[in-house]
């Protein structure tokens, strides 16, 4: 046998076998993780086969690159995707809108139905968020960026009241978490994959921040700061949750309490400079311009 076509063939097998080795992988993973001992033949097996499409996928990656680019390049819908910013405005905003909405209704019945704040508080929260992106989508809808800059400034800055408001359903939340050591309780796969999701929300979030400065439009950069506010208090519940999962007595109440506190308060305080710093922009923008318009008006 050929060495060399046989390494060859390991590393690069046909892309219809990688597919196949992901959920077969998954599955045999998840699975060991959850019923069997770790030292079991099974469970080694398994750990092996994940290793192996971790690292055939890897070897692809440069591959994917390549591919990924030439279909944006190529395929006429993802030209219209990549160039269209007001599209993917709108489809991020109209998405997270149904998602906060629906949310928020599932979390108001679980709290009418338990007869707790616990739950209410969180559906105000998703409410407020709810709130800010309908209130963003219906401007974007009408209107391209830049073209009505003071009502842009408007609804940028009443972002920054409604996030004032909506830092009362946070603390809510917070002194639940701190006082009543009310959390969430998941399995430890669940836990993990919700960690990844939140961690990369996070930095997607930080980066449309950044990223989104450069269309110079109060909207856009609104409906960044929604979803960067959204991910900070994504990862106090995420702490708490992994507090309560993967706790294994070494920290106690008051230590939880301290951490969830201190966590939550940087995160209200947080959410607070942030309101501030948009409602005295807009402010001051709104300023400069009306200026300008009677400076041009008087002329």
């Amino acid at each position: 046998m050929n060495l060399k076509k046989f390494g060859k063939a390991l590393l690069f097998p046909p892309v219809a076998v990688m597919i196949v080795l992901i959920p077969i992988s998954a599955v045999l993973l998840v699975y060991s993780l959850m019923m069997l001992e770790s030292a079991s033949v099974t469970a080694v097996v398994s750990y092996l086969i994940a290793f192996y499409t971790l690292a055939v996928w890897c070897v692809r990656i440069p591959d994917l690159i390549r591919l990924f680019k030439t279909f944006k390049e190529e395929n006429k819908y993802a030209r219209i995707w990549q160039d269209d910013t007001r599209l993917r405005i709108n489809v991020s905003l109209y998405g997270t809108l149904i998602w906060n909405a629906a949310y928020a209704v599932f979390q108001l019945w679980l709290g009418f139905w338990h007869q707790t704040f616990w739950f209410i508080s969180l559906a105000g929260y998703y409410i407020a968020l709810a709130v800010m992106r309908f209130f963003l989508v219906r401007h974007t809808r009408r209107h391209a960026p830049g073209e009505n800059m003071c009502e842009e400034l408007r609804r940028y800055r009443a972002c920054g009241i409604v996030f004032l408001i909506m830092n009362l359903a946070l603390a809510l939340i917070i002194f639940f978490m701190v006082y009543w050591n009310r959390t969430f309780v998941h399995h430890e796969i669940t836990t993990i994959a919700m960690a990844a999701y939140t961690f990369v929300s996070l930095a997607l979030a930080i980066k449309n921040v950044i990223e989104y400065r450069k269309y110079n439009s109060p909207v856009y950069s609104a409906s960044k700061a929604i979803s960067l506010a959204a991910a900070c208090v994504s990862m106090l519940t995420l702490e708490s949750t992994m507090l309560t999962t993967f706790g294994d007595g070494t920290l106690d109440l008051t230590g939880r309490r301290i951490m969830l506190g201190a966590s939550g308060g940087a995160i209200a305080v947080f959410i607070i400079v942030m309101a501030i710093f948009m409602i005295v922009q807009g402010t001051k923008k709104i300023k400069l311009l009306r200026a300008a318009e009677e400076k041009t008006d008087g002329k």
